[in-house]
Order: structure tokens, then C-alpha cells, then sequence
């Protein structure tokens, strides 16, 4: 059975990019001004563009601010969803999309995208007035976007957070459920052991070997070098016994399993498993350290079929689907359980990535032709033992 793969895949290109863009989150973060349970800013805005125009928070009103920008697609998708939860509770509660960080993108034209999107944006929408609310909510949260803040009914910050977990925060906010000082400790906590996370990550890229990460995107090392993953998972383990509960957060678990990978595969199937059970954000880093093992290494069985379990862990993750090539994610899922030896997951699994090629149209004629061809294969070859 012959299979035409490039050395290095785009999906690999895709992991290994998250992996630096997840590094560099909290390098980027911006001192904190603006916490939970601070007292709202005010509010300016230079535009309403939907909804009645109003000045200031009324007390005992819960509020959502939702910043976003016309140039970005989580922002565009999260848009029907903040929608439903402005239907869902009414009077109760106001959502106000705040259009910021926009470059060269004239006023009419961002009128013109909000006018389009009909009842997709049901809630109120306005525009920036001389970047004071990118300024003094969105940077001083030290957050990008999309980015949600929740001011309750006494005026203050009650939660900071993705659009996408509104439909859990919201109702223990509107029915006084909500701890505003253990949200700020959860918060404080949580942006601590990120910096931490990132700051030993820094370190550990020099002990990996293979490949290193620049500025346009991977570039791979051509002759032999394994980088030294004993030293790297010497100083993981030193890391850990100051902090515990960081032994799956994804920057360490890319490292932990990465390393793993080079010495001992049992050992990281092990830790593989419990990772992915553990906590669902370590799947892309599972997925990004098989790819990058592959290329160098000779893996087992088992650790292609976890890798193969790591993606439908990270297709179920997606919030919103449609900005996400999700074929090509089952494509890939069929060839790592063909290399696990499972040959029926694998017809299934290109199954669904043709199918679900084909339901997104426009589809390129090679592009299905492959899907189609690969799906062939499997469903003819013999897995090889």
C-alpha cells in the first residue's frame, strides 16, 4: 500500500504554530489594570450601529461586553451564539458588541457587515471612540480578542473570559451564584502559572532538537539531532515539585510527552493517556508532538491510535466548526489508525472526512479525488503487521 505524504504535513505546520502562538500569549500579556471586581470604566463609543443608544450602566442591570473586530473570524462566528443568549434572558441582560482593533476599515463598511448579518447580531452594536475602549477595557484586562467581560448589577467586572462560556457564567451572575473574589483568585491563579508555564517553556526549547520554531513558521533541522529529553524532563520534574497542578497544562505536556516520545514510548503512552483524559486542552499538543516524532522517529502502534484519539478530542473541541478545515482533521485521523493497524477505524474515519468534505462546497476536484482515493485504499489494502 502506497501512500503519498509530504515529509511534513500543513496540519503539522498548523500544530506547531499553536503551540508558539500558545507560547507567546502570556510573553504578550499586558500588566493587568482592569480585574474582577473592579468597578466598570465608562463607557464611550463613537457609533451605535445597532440598538438604542445609551450612556452609561444602569444599576441592578447585568451587563456583556463583547469586543470584537470585522477582520476576526472567532469573532464573526461567536456571533449568533451571544445572540442566543441575549434572547434567552431578555430584559435581564444587555449585550454590547464593541467593534476595536480595527486598522484601515472604514466606519460605513463595518455598519454595512453588522447590517448584514441580520438577526445573527441580535444585541446592541457600536464602534470605538478614539480607542478608549480597546484602550481601557480590552488591553487593560490584558486579554485580546474575542473577549467577553460581564459587569454585574452593582457596576462591577464580574468575569473575564471567551464569548463561548457565557451560557455557563451568565445565569449564576443573574441569580447572585457567582463568587466575585474567588473568580479574581481563580483568575490571578490561572494567568500565574500560564507566565510560569510559558517562562519554562522558553527554557525548554533548547533541549529539543529537530526542529526549531521562527517567525514565518517551522523550519526543520536536517541532520540527526534528538535534543537532550532526559535534561528536559529532569527540569519538568524539578518544575513540578513546585508546581503540582501544572503537570497538564498543555505547554508542559507538549514537553513532558514530546520528551517522552525520544526514550521511553511506553512511558509516553502512559502520560499520553492521562493527559488526554485529564485535561482536554493537552490534545493539539499531543497531536503536534506525534507529528514532529514522526518525521525523526519510529513510533508504535499505540501511540498513532492515541494520536488518532487526541483529534477527535480536538474536532469535539471546536466551538465553531465552519473556521476549521475538519476534513482534513479525519483525513489524518485515517492514516494514524491505519499506522495504529485498525483498519476499520481508519475506512471510517476517511469516510467522514469525505463526507464531510463534501458537505462544505465548492470542494477542490483533487482535494475530494485524494479523500475519495485514500478511502479506496483502505477499504482494499491489507494492514501490514
Amino acid at each position: 500500500m502506497h501512500f503519498k505524504l509530504s515529509t511534513i504535513s500543513k496540519f503539522t505546520l498548523l500544530m506547531l504554530l499553536c503551540i508558539k502562538m500558545y507560547a507567546s500569549q502570556s510573553q504578550n500579556t499586558r500588566p493587568v489594570t482592569l480585574n474582577i471586581g473592579d468597578p466598570a470604566p465608562s463607557l464611550k463609543v463613537n457609533k451605535w450601529l445597532k440598538g438604542m443608544p445609551f450612556q452609561t450602566f444602569e444599576k441592578g442591570r447585568v451587563y456583556v461586553m463583547e469586543f470584537w473586530a470585522s477582520w476576526c473570524k472567532p469573532c464573526i462566528a461567536a456571533m449568533p451564539h451571544l445572540s442566543t443568549v441575549a434572547r434567552l434572558y431578555g430584559d435581564k441582560l444587555k449585550i454590547l458588541g464593541i467593534d476595536v482593533f480595527e486598522k484601515n476599515t472604514p466606519e460605513e463598511k463595518v455598519k454595512k457587515f453588522v447590517d448584514s448579518m441580520g438577526d445573527r447580531i441580535d444585541y446592541f452594536v457600536a464602534t470605538d471612540k478614539d480607542k478608549f475602549m480597546e484602550t481601557y477595557w480590552v488591553k487593560a484586562s490584558g486579554e485580546g480578542i474575542p473577549n467577553s467581560i460581564i459587569i454585574n448589577a452593582d457596576g462591577k467586572v464580574a468575569w473575564i473570559g471567551h464569548p463561548k462560556d457565557l451560557e455557563e457564567i451568565v445565569p449564576k451572575i443573574l441569580e447572585n451564584k457567582w463568587d466575585l473574589q474567588q473568580a479574581l483568585i481563580d483568575r490571578n491563579l490561572n494567568r500565574r502559572l500560564d507566565e510560569a508555564a510559558d517562562s519554562m517553556n522558553n527554557e525548554l526549547m533548547k533541549f529539543r532538537g529537530n526542529y526549531e520554531l521562527v517567525s514565518h513558521g517551522v523550519k526543520l533541522i536536517e541532520q540527526e539531532d534528538r535534543g537532550k529529553p532526559d535534561s528536559a524532563l529532569f527540569y519538568i520534574n524539578e518544575f513540578l515539585k513546585q508546581e503540582p497542578r501544572m503537570e497538564y497544562q498543555p505547554l508542559i505536556a507538549f514537553n513532558t510527552f514530546y520528551s517522552l516520545l525520544k526514550i521511553d514510548t511506553d512511558k509516553a503512552l502512559t502520560y499520553g493517556k492521562k493527559a488526554l483524559t485529564t485535561s482536554n486542552s493537552t490534545s493539539q499538543m499531543i497531536i503536534g508532538a506525534i507529528e514532529i516524532c514522526s518525521y525523526r522517529l519510529t513510533l508504535p502502534s499505540e501511540i498513532y491510535e492515541l494520536g488518532a484519539e487526541a483529534i477527535q478530542v480536538e474536532i469535539t473541541l471546536y466551538r465553531y466548526p465552519e473556521l476549521a478545515n475538519i476534513s482534513k482533521y479525519y483525513h489524518e485521523m485515517a492514516w494514524w489508525y491505519w499506522l495504529a493497524k485498525n483498519k476499520s477505524k481508519a475506512i471510517e474515519a476517511e469516510q467522514t472526512a469525505v463526507t464531510t468534505l463534501k458537505s462544505k462546497g465548492n470542494v477542490l476536484p483533487s482535494e475530494l479525488a485524494l479523500y475519495e482515493a485514500q478511502h479506496k485504499s483502505y477499504k482494499t489494502c491489507e494492514v501490514e503487521y
